[in-house]
């Protein structure tokens, strides 16, 4: 059977129960399924390792990205993936010590090395040209928070404000600000209970910035607890509940952290962000390998509460879909999911086990010991594999477990098996199967070097291998531009179309306010930080509000389009194409200038009612043309983009509507050869049963000739008499052996028949699998929706002063 064509995760191949032998049938594990979230658990060389790893190889090569968290250092062997299968690839991750133990060097240690994964893949029907497509399918990259071994994530920089959505989500809202100050006190070694009081000062002070639109360095933190910008806690004033003597030992603990030589590797790297761990800006699916090994107990917890906290608000954030979107990995679950006590990485667990399913999000958590599993949490569980265990009470308390959490009932021929489990064999229990099913787990293609050293890490991260690959897509450098970075269509009234500057227009003379006709609206822009040296420099403001209709594409949208052109002083005195979105709000503008602020003169331009009336012409012209709302539109599936939706966005999400529609055609696709394949299984066992029925009966005919011939050689009987029924019983063996020869052709054609329904729907599958493109490869062009003239309403049309300061030779915006 061919495994590539079946849109499932082959995982390995299934073993019969009763004297676990291997079988020549592939595990094919259904990627939906994985929605319900998965348990490893095994104990050390058990192959828990190869099993996790073989489950990201095959979620990578169908397109679902991966964030796997590798408390162990084993993970990072994702990135040696080698198609040629050379001896010198594998030289710079083999272990010197592992060659000297064979008795020869690093080069032939490397060379058997490379031959062992040659024909261990190809034992397994798995050829170089699927670890080519691995490699092609998705980038591996290796993090290492805190450190600059990898690539470093910068969560310390600042605490930055969450988006609008998690705002406006008071339960979401009070996850992120409990595991944020939960997961500082941790890294203080000060005690995180949410009712405690620096709990509680932090957290209030993180919401109090948050909700102002504000980010919150550790800085600002430490001046914040010494003078808080409130005054009281619930009902009772603040240096009641926290005094002012107690808040400075908080604050010296902070700054103690700041002061620290190792903050300064936690401000470095990326920014926290799950879309960019999980997704190119193309919308090619990302393997991000989280390495937090060299970390400390106490800077893991406040790493992964960060971290589990993003994917939880970033969860939330998506469409619902029944598809399998991304994966969590943690490779080892030991202290961040107890049975009774509280770690702050355990809420945000609870909340993905619990609602993270209606989005899409799959976990996979895999632990060596079940007394590490809180059962009841993870009562969410859809699908365990359970490995070899240590001893029969951790069988015995594992079985428990899943009686518990899953519902499972057959757990006296559960234990039993589990028992009898070798190295690398796994009994899956999958709510979504009739009944549990043991396999053993296939050769993974990414070369399982060891846990690897910083050293290692480091030269993964600056492509100092084949393995250059890490951190950066196949063919690209890493900092190199991605072409699909470039914005193709925009929305007019998007706010971050606006340019850092808006250039400052007429004389840079500083001098008295010009004096305007009355009919020419004028606005000031909001000076702030003082007036010394700040001027008004004239610009030309239109703001209109916009709905843009388009039943076609199922729009309706109504946006503020703000503009700001120069006024030029030659024969077109405005040209609204040359605009920029306006870097201020209407709202947000003066009616009156700021007092002592000197204006830039007036350019030569004609002001009187008719060039006033032009302009809005002019403005109302540009809009129904060039200020056309643009989408985005997938060409394959007509799907459009929704209005302020980037590029990686509605790539991602024609993605996902592209991989849910194959999986209900594959399901469905299923359902209809089912039937006939039952029927095909019916046919086959009643052929079988008529063959077992027509070799009896040849067999008693033939004892019977055969007792007939004998009887007669030993004279029992007349000899011609004996000799006759010999002859007749023999003819009526001959036409039994041809009804024998009859029913077995009669089983081979339902064989091939069945054969050929299955060959049938591989085809299909295949078809339906082969129709879904990667993200980053959906063939994208844009659609204009143009306003008509009573879809647009002009706001204000008319002069706006903005401010600018002189800075080392330039004007700069205030």
């Amino acid at each position: 059977m061919d495994f590539e064509k079946l849109g499932a995760f082959y995982l390995g191949r299934e073993v019969e129960t009763n004297d676990l032998t291997v079988m020549d049938r592939p595990l094919m594990y259904d990627a939906s399924d994985l929605t319900t979230h998965a348990v490893i658990v095994g104990m050390t060389g058990s192959g828990k390792t190869g099993l996790g790893v073989g489950l990201i190889e095959e979620a990578a090569l169908d397109g679902v990205p991966v964030l796997a968290i590798d408390p162990k250092g084993d993970l990072g062997n994702l990135a040696l993936t080698f198609p040629e299968l050379r001896g010198e690839d594998f030289a710079p991750w083999i272990d010197p010590r592992g060659a000297e133990k064979a008795g020869t060097d690093v080069a032939t240690y490397a060379a058997s090395q490379a031959e062992s994964w040659r024909s261990g893949l190809a034992s397994w029907g798995q050829s170089p040209d699927r670890i080519e497509r691995l490699r092609a399918a998705a980038t591996v990259s290796v993090y290492t928070p805190g450190s600059s071994a990898g690539r470093p994530i910068s969560v310390l920089r600042s605490f930055a404000a969450p988006g609008a959505a998690v705002i406006a989500d008071a339960d979401l809202m009070s996850d992120r600000l409990s595991a944020t100050a939960t997961g500082l006190l941790a890294l203080l070694s000060q005690d995180p209970d949410p009712l405690g009081r620096e709990h509680i000062l932090l957290s209030t002070l993180l919401d109090d910035a948050w909700r102002a639109g504000r980010d919150m360095s550790v800085a600002d933190l430490i001046r914040g607890v010494q003078e808080p910008p409130f005054r009281q806690i619930g009902v009772m004033d603040l240096d009641t509940v926290f005094p002012a003597k107690d808040r400075l030992k908080l604050a010296l603990s902070l700054n103690t952290l700041l002061a620290a030589p190792s903050f300064e590797s936690w401000t470095r790297g990326e920014p926290l962000d799950v879309q960019d761990l999980l997704y190119e800006k193309s919308g090619r699916p990302r393997v991000s390998v989280i390495t937090i090994s060299h970390l400390s107990d106490a800077e893991r917890m406040f790493f992964l509460t960060l971290l589990l906290s993003e994917v939880v608000a970033w969860t939330r954030t998506q469409t619902g879909t029944s598809s399998l979107r991304a994966i969590v990995y943690i490779d080892e679950l030991f202290g961040f999911l107890p049975p009774v006590a509280e770690p702050p990485t355990k809420r945000p667990l609870l909340t993905l086990l619990k609602q993270a399913r209606a989005f899409g999000v799959g976990l996979a958590l895999s632990t060596q010991n079940p007394i590490d599993l809180d059962y009841k949490a993870l009562s969410n569980a859809g699908t365990w594999f359970i490995g070899r265990l240590q001893t029969e009470r951790d069988v015995d308390r594992l079985i428990e477990g899943l009686r518990a959490s899953s519902g499972a009932t057959d757990t006296a021929s559960l234990s039993d098996v589990i028992a009898r489990l070798p190295k690398r064999t796994f009994v899956m229990h999958n709510v979504h199967d009739a009944h549990p099913t043991v396999f053993q787990t296939r050769w993974v293609m990414s070369y399982l070097a060891g846990p690897l050293s910083r050293e290692q890490i480091r030269r993964l991260s600056t492509g100092g291998s084949t393995a250059a690959a890490v951190g950066a897509p196949l063919g690209t450098a890493q900092g190199q531009v991605d072409a699909h970075d470039v914005p193709r269509g925009r929305d007019p009234a998007r706010a971050d179309d606006a340019p850092s500057t808006v250039r400052p227009t007429g004389s840079s003379a500083g001098g008295d306010r010009p004096i305007l006709p009355p009919h020419v609206p004028q606005l000031f822009g909001p000076v702030q930080g003082g007036d010394e040296g700040t001027r008004y420099f004239p610009s030309l403001l239109g703001v209109a509000d916009v709905h843009y209709s388009s039943k076609t594409h199922g729009i309706e949208h109504g946006a503020r389009v703000s503009r700001v052109v120069e006024l030029d002083e030659g024969p077109v005195p405005v040209s609204w194409s040359k605009g920029e979105v306006s870097p201020v709000n209407l709202e947000g503008l003066d009616q009156r200038p700021s007092p002592g602020v000197s204006f830039a003169a007036m350019p030569s331009v004609s002001l009187d009612e008719a060039s006033v009336v032009g302009w809005e012409k002019l403005v109302d012209r540009w809009l129904r043309t060039e200020g056309a709302l643009t989408l985005y539109r997938d060409a394959n599936t007509r799907l459009v983009s929704r209005p302020g939706e980037t590029e990686r966005e509605f790539r991602l999400r024609s993605a996902q509507a592209g991989r849910e529609s194959r999986d209900t055609s594959m399901e469905k696709l299923r359902s209809r050869y089912r039937t006939k394949i039952e029927t095909a299984d019916r046919r086959i066992m009643t052929a079988q049963q008529a063959v077992g029925r027509e070799q009896q009966q040849f067999n008693t005919r033939a004892v019977d000739v055969a007792g007939s011939i004998l009887g007669s050689l030993l004279g029992r009987g007349k000899v011609v008499t004996a000799i006759n029924s010999a002859v007749r019983k023999g003819s009526s063996a001959t036409k039994d052996m041809g009804d024998v020869q009859r029913a077995r052709a009669r089983l081979a054609a339902a064989h091939e028949d069945k054969d050929a329904l299955e060959a049938e729907l591989m085809r299909e599958l295949s078809a339906l699998r082969d129709g879904v493109v990667g993200a980053e490869a959906i063939d994208l062009d844009t659609v204009a929706i143009k306003p008509t003239s009573r879809d647009i309403v002009v706001r204000f049309l008319g002069i706006v002063w903005l401010p600018y300061r002189q800075k080392e030779g330039r004007w700069l915006p205030v």
